[in-house]
């Protein structure tokens, strides 16, 4: 990286502040707040909702994994990294802002996954051409600092939005009364979270960002003929190759986790919803503050390293869940284990930022947010059959541990990176 390529300390924290504004999606909309709301009040009961929004959302995706590394290659060869975040930000919000007229028993059922499916599509890809951007931006010596601050703020703002809107909109004495029968108390925050969304996004949407400017007449053959000269060279003596396989059986891991979390602290533990509720909140508040604190770590002991030291903390704290035989021991353990699930994302994003070639920067990011999604049903599926062969929900539980294990021992055979300086 060339001094040119390096960003601002405002432009920076204009892309810190990113991460802050997206977050407010998957928090208010794909975890806590819509859909409970689909599935319960929408759809016609919450079996048939609860099929429906995982075939929602586990076909948006297999567009992401299709289409982050096409894009990706397009923008790297197309430039215009500004107009394609620009674009795919407005793909997020503007659906999640027409949530609204989503009202309960909606005769647009489809409608509403519709509308869900494009916005989280959005967001995915908003976040391959953001993440790009760190190593345009950063210096090398600090790329682990960045990412780690900016991921802390994504879990602030995730739950600054969800607190906003709790105490706001849906609790009985909320600050902003609104009718109920209609539930516009709860159709609110879907409003909430795009106008968030679009609100903190605005720094760095409007900031004059490093790159080419879009061309006129993007060349597809040439992009695609460049993404397939790039996986053709993964092969898996390529550490990128292993690196991507790597957080890909880690981060099913994670995802497992948090899609899980709440139904082993229900069914171990008889949680019920606003203690669960109360737990993510606080698994959400430890994981910001475990990325910030091991931020300076990244940049002192390098990508890998951080990554597995946070892989070993996963392991004992998880492991101190499932041992757990009161609440009490549970939250003890799931709170620190939340210490390590931000470092483990972070540094994953710094390591890509160091090892991507230059010219490659976009289509490399869209492969990772791939090998986020490629086997993304793999960890859920592989909890459920074994909880239902065992009886156990402990024992099914243990598979996230065996992700998590097996990945970090993929991890182990990359070479160690040097912070600040490129591989």
């Amino acid at each position: 990286m060339t001094e040119s390529d390096t960003g601002t300390p405002g432009l920076l924290r204009r892309w810190a502040l990113y991460d802050f504004a997206n977050s407010a999606f998957p928090t208010v909309i794909q975890t806590f707040i819509f859909a409970a709301y689909f599935t319960r009040q929408v759809a016609p009961d919450p079996i048939t909702g609860s099929a429906l929004w995982g075939t929602a959302i586990g076909l948006s995706g297999l567009l992401v994994a299709v289409l982050s590394p096409i894009l990706g290659a397009i923008a790297d060869q197309g430039g215009g990294i500004r107009a394609w975040l620009i674009g795919t930000t407005a793909l997020c919000v503007l659906p999640t802002a027409a949530l609204w007229w989503i009202t309960p028993h909606s005769p647009y059922l489809i409608t509403a996954l519709v509308l869900v499916g494009t916005a989280a599509l959005g967001m995915e890809l908003a976040s391959v051409f953001y993440n790009s951007l760190l190593p345009r931006l950063a210096p090398v010596e600090r790329l682990g600092r960045w990412s780690g601050w900016g991921w802390g703020l994504g879990y602030a703002g995730g739950l600054g939005c969800l607190l906003l809107a709790l105490f706001g909109l849906v609790s009985e004495d909320a600050w902003w009364p609104l009718p109920r029968g209609d539930a516009s108390h709860l159709r609110a925050t879907f409003v909430l979270a795009a106008v968030w969304f679009a609100l903190f996004s605005l720094p760095l949407l409007t900031a004059r960002l490093p790159g080419p400017q879009l061309r006129r007449r993007l060349e597809l053959g040439k992009s695609l003929g460049n993404l397939w000269h790039t996986l053709r060279g993964l092969t898996w003596r390529s550490p990128l190759l292993r690196f991507l396989v790597a957080r890909m059986l880690y981060a099913d891991g994670l995802a497992t986790l948090f899609a899980f979390g709440g139904v082993y602290a229900a069914g171990s533990f008889a949680m019920d919803e606003s203690q669960v509720l109360a737990f993510g909140i606080g698994l959400n508040i430890t994981a910001g503050l475990g990325a910030v604190v091991f931020a300076p770590l990244d940049d002192r002991l390098g990508s890998r390293n951080t990554i597995a030291l946070a892989l070993v903390g996963l392991l004992l704290a998880g492991a101190g869940t499932l041992l757990a035989q009161s609440s009490t021991g549970f939250w003890i353990a799931g709170l620190a284990l939340g210490i390590f699930v931000g470092p483990a994302q972070a540094a994953s994003r710094t390591l890509l930022a160091r090892v991507a070639p230059p010219e490659q920067r976009t289509q490399v990011f869209g492969l990772f947010s791939l090998s986020g999604k490629a086997t993304a049903f793999l960890g859920p599926m592989l909890v459920g059959w074994v909880t239902f062969g065992s009886g156990s929900q402990r024992i099914g539980m243990a598979v996230i541990l065996v992700l998590w294990l097996v990945g970090l021992g993929l991890l182990l055979t990359l070479p160690a990176d040097r912070p600040g300086a490129r591989e």
